[in-house]
């Protein structure tokens, strides 16, 4: 079992950028998938991208391919996901999760953080 907490989230205009970080404890955490998912207000928590435990792997929604960068460092027992050229739809609570298995199995993801606010406007 791992405990998450994410931090770096912020007010930041249309096209601008944020780094978001999830501090995870136990000892095992290279043997853990992490990922990011986010909730924006009445909707339901959507994913937004994987890794692998070696961070050899990733996966990424389509709606931020290509903006958004997901990595690790295991040495931190940390994960980070860096938003580039963001958008008011990107607003949402953003939230960390583990998972023993693969990077693909979304809906294994669990011991959720308590999220970080990721607001997108001018």
């Amino acid at each position: 079992q791992v405990q998450l907490v994410e931090s770096g989230g912020g007010l930041v205009l249309p096209g601008g950028s944020l780094r978001l970080s999830c501090a995870a404890t136990g000892r095992i955490f290279s043997s853990y998938a992490m990922g990011w998912f986010r909730q924006a207000p009445g909707k339901e928590r959507e994913f937004v991208a994987t890794i692998s435990g070696n961070g050899g792997t990733t996966y990424y929604a389509d709606s931020v391919k290509g903006r958004f960068t997901i990595s690790r460092d295991n040495a931190k027992n940390t994960i980070y996901l860096q938003m580039n050229n963001l958008k008011p739809e990107d607003t949402a609570v953003y939230y960390c999760a583990a998972n023993r298995g693969s990077v693909y199995r979304l809906a294994a993801f669990g011991s959720w953080g308590q999220g970080t606010q990721v607001t997108v406007s001018s």
